[in-house]
């Protein structure tokens, strides 16, 4: 199977906005068909997902990207991080949308999002795709003491957990903060629309928005011991990166998910659907396809 690559067009997408209990959520989708939701991860926006979401299009799918709370431009509440807080929100926006039934895609803090919803609304997700985060709750937590190689993917826990201190130090400087972290985690840089991040993260609201999700991670710590009880009935594919999280999502998954596939890419860095849609995409659309109407 060949996958060609994708570009974004404007004029493919439609940008949607929905009120949910009372904060505004920023959606974009293309195409017609089986509908699948897209998570993307800190720090970045709905844009991450564009060339999959082009590719979803072509294969069938409609493909609805969304700005997560406190990203892109939805909007940033004082509170609600946690990943049931946040998946709660996003189904109802599916239901508002019409889907009772849907495929999820999250990546990095949407795979923490994207395994609550799995795991609280099983009725709705039909089937489940991961990639290149460990879950708080599920996988242990990290040694402190690690080689800097290591360091430079976990650093960040604590340091964005720490009330107030992040935003000092940012303050003013939160496009080098941002270009910071994708100049470490990716591989292939050229390919990941760094500015456009820079730029909504630099916004008012948006680093302490951003932060959030980490300082929320006791909670969903706590909801994970709870969803740990039960295993995942859907299909699950979990995707890691070669110069990344590498078998991570798999091992993190594995004693949760029954029904599991995964895969490493190769080539690649932390931002996978940005860095190599293609090869994430030979994975991706046989899975979604397997078992659908023709």
């Amino acid at each position: 199977m060949t996958t060609p690559t994708h570009h974004a067009s404007a004029a493919d997408m439609d940008h949607t906005y929905l009120q949910v209990d009372g904060q505004r959520l920023h959606l974009v989708s293309a195409g017609a068909g089986k509908p699948v939701l897209l998570i993307p991860g800190w720090p970045q926006t709905w844009y991450a997902c564009r060339h999959v979401m082009m590719a979803l299009a072509e294969a069938g799918f409609q493909a609805i990207a969304v700005d997560p709370p406190g990203t892109g431009l939805s909007d940033r509440p004082a509170d609600g991080y946690d990943t049931g807080s946040v998946a709660r929100i996003l189904h109802q926006c599916m239901q508002q949308l019409g889907h009772a039934r849907y495929d999820v895609v999250g990546h990095d803090i949407g795979m923490w999002v994207a395994y609550a919803l799995a795991s609280d609304y099983p009725a709705a997700v039909a089937k489940l795709a991961v990639t290149e985060a460990v879950i708080p709750g599920l996988a242990a937590a990290p040694p402190i003491f690690v080689a800097p190689a290591d360091n430079r993917f976990l650093w960040h826990f604590m340091f964005n957990q720490v009330l107030d201190l992040p935003e000092f130090l940012i303050a003013g400087k939160e496009r080098e903060y941002i270009r910071f972290m994708f100049d470490k985690w990716s591989y292939r840089r050229e390919r990941v629309a760094v500015e456009v991040y820079a730029d909504a993260y630099a916004s008012p609201g948006a680093m302490r928005a951003g932060f959030a999700y980490y300082r929320a991670i006791p909670e969903t710590i706590r909801q994970n011991t709870l969803r740990a009880t039960k295993k995942l009935a859907m299909p699950v594919l979990a995707i890691g990166a070669e110069h990344a999280t590498k078998n991570a999502p798999q091992d993190t998954m594995r004693d949760h998910a029954p029904d599991l596939r995964g895969a490493v890419l190769a080539d690649c860095g932390h931002f996978v659907m940005e860095e190599n849609p293609e090869q994430f995409l030979l994975h991706l659309l046989p899975f979604l396809a397997e078992g659908a109407p023709q």
